[in-house]
């Protein structure tokens, strides 16, 4: 495997993990700054106020996305395990 391959692989390995990965961190940041407002707003300052609201979202997301990411994740294997052969020689 040359250094062209092995950067092309680690490229590509962090891009999945941002497409797999981002869905679910865009929905907490934005619960999250929706929260932190109504908390400034009411000064109302309760922990669980902010616990339960992103808890509800990722369980959403990942419900409704965990198809989509574990084809990402199982096709992104697939190609890795397919260069093998051809990083051996």
């Amino acid at each position: 495997m040359t250094v062209m391959e092995a950067t092309r692989l680690g490229r590509e390995a962090l891009l999945v993990t941002l497409m797999v990965g981002g869905p679910a961190l865009i929905a907490i940041m934005v619960v999250g700054t929706v929260v932190s407002l109504f908390q400034a707003v009411t000064q109302v300052h309760e922990a669980t106020l902010t616990f339960l609201p992103k808890l509800l979202v990722i369980s959403l997301v990942l419900a409704l996305a965990s198809g989509w990411m574990a084809r990402e994740l199982v096709n992104f294997g697939e190609r890795c395990f397919r260069q093998i052969p051809e990083a051996s020689r």
